[in-house]
């Protein structure tokens, strides 16, 4: 079973991977980050982590406001370094794991807590800045997987402190039912005091810092009644960040043993590293494992014995991804004159493999739904290519359209496509 194998706490600022990239770990003003960071590199190569839960704030560069989530969980097979403005920086892409990021979202979904999901985002400094030094990487890649939480903690209102905590007890109980063994950590990274923003910029707060990591460390409920704005007084609204840690510290032990702490103030913002392990082995009980995988299974249960009912799971999301992502670009008109020019040389294009172009131009409809393609993306399909829903939903079942039809009340097809659409066959006045 998987274990949580302990919690590192690390600033985010980008300061911290400016001075990696230009090599600054000789230079006085740059050699604190660097030495304070060394004891994590160190805990990482002794303590071998299969996977990062890493917890992080993306800084508007791979998620804007038209669509903005407390709690997004990435469930991708890889993530890219984000483009923050100038290029992105020379680091490889680090490897997912789809599979526990399933398991936890399930988890934590039937724990109530409303999660929002993510694919093929490039992660910004959130994540990359601290993990540029925490852990060893060359071109060829990282020695471990990463499951990126992003949490919106830029536009109010926030998820409060407590609800953050919370959020890490469902964590270790999401981590520690996931039936692969697995060495996980906890990576909470943001803070601590800084403001960016207006006439209170640079503000900082080291009295305030060194309290809140004590706290931390041994009462934890205490820095759960906090609020966003007493936490924007004693730290920096930007500060307030720091109520990421409490998810990585809700998924530990009430009792915790910091084996490392470093504090440093730069500039800008206060740069601190930690690292917590547990006093007491974290176990479930094997009757509580079972109870909670009943628990999260709960919703879907029986769903598989609906013959021709296929649930569009995360797992089934990740497989179809660029199928659907390929399909669903049909709604941007370039990308569908493109196709309607030349499908198999577009498909190509794409990287679709030789079982994907199949399903698409022979218009299997059946096929592409085995496959995991979400119906609303063989929907776009059939408005462009100028096939009806029913010649669809017909398909789909087996059956020709005449056939469906009787099951109908009516004889009417339809589709979505819209003014752009060409004359469609099927689509003629009634007599």
């Amino acid at each position: 079973m998987a274990q949580i194998i302990g919690g590192i706490a690390a600033s985010h600022t980008p300061t911290i991977g400016f001075a990696f990239d230009r090599d600054k770990s000789s230079d006085p003003v740059w050699a604190p980050i660097f030495e304070a960071f060394e004891p994590i590199h160190a805990w990482i190569e002794e303590k071998k982590p299969d996977v990062l839960l890493f917890i992080y704030n993306d800084h508007v560069t791979s998620f804007f406001f038209d669509h903005y989530s407390a709690f997004t969980l990435g469930v991708g097979e890889k993530w890219e370094v984000a483009d923050e403005g100038a290029g992105a920086r020379d680091l490889p892409a680090i490897a997912g794991h789809p599979a526990l990021a399933e398991h936890i979202g399930r988890s934590l979904m039937a724990d109530e807590f409303d999660m929002s999901f993510f694919q093929d985002r490039p992660l910004d400094h959130g994540c990359f800045s601290p993990l540029s030094v925490m852990c060893q990487h060359d071109a060829s890649g990282w020695p471990l997987k990463l499951v990126p939480l992003q949490m919106g903690v830029l536009q109010f209102p926030l998820p409060t402190a407590r609800r953050c905590y919370k959020l890490g007890q469902a964590l270790r109980r999401a981590i520690e039912s996931y039936p692969e063994d697995l060495r996980v950590a906890i990576v909470a990274t943001g803070g601590l005091s800084h403001q960016v923003h207006g006439e209170r910029a640079g503000f900082n707060d080291p009295q305030w810092d060194a309290r809140f990591m004590d706290l931390f460390e041994r009462d934890p409920e205490q820095l759960t009644t906090i609020t966003h704005a007493e936490y924007a007084t004693l730290g920096g609204l930007e500060g307030a960040e720091v109520i990421m840690w409490l998810v990585m510290r809700g998924a530990l032990s009430a009792q915790v043993t910091c084996r490392h702490r470093a504090y440093y103030l730069p500039s800008m913002t206060g740069i601190a590293t930690a690292i917590y392990e547990t006093v007491e082995p974290q176990t479930m009980w094997p009757q509580a494992r079972d109870r909670h995988i009943a628990h999260l299974n709960e919703q879907l249960a029986g769903a598989e014995r609906l013959k021709g009912t296929y649930p569009f799971t995360i797992a089934r999301s990740v497989k179809a991804y660029r199928l659907n992502r390929f399909l669903h670009d049909l709604i941007v008109p370039a990308h569908r004159a493109k196709f309607m020019e030349d499908e198999a040389a577009l498909m190509r294009e794409a990287g679709l493999t030789d079982e994907e172009r199949s399903l698409v131009s022979s218009r299997d409809w059946q096929g592409l739904i085995h496959y995991g393609v979400i119906f609303f993306m063989l929907e776009k399909l059939g408005a462009v290519v100028g096939v009806s829903n029913l010649h669809i939903y017909a398909a789909m079942r087996g059956e020709s359209l005449e056939t469906f039809q009787k099951t109908r009340n009516t004889q009417a097809l339809y589709s979505v496509a819209g003014k752009d659409a060409g004359s469609l066959g099927w689509d003629k006045p009634s007599n």
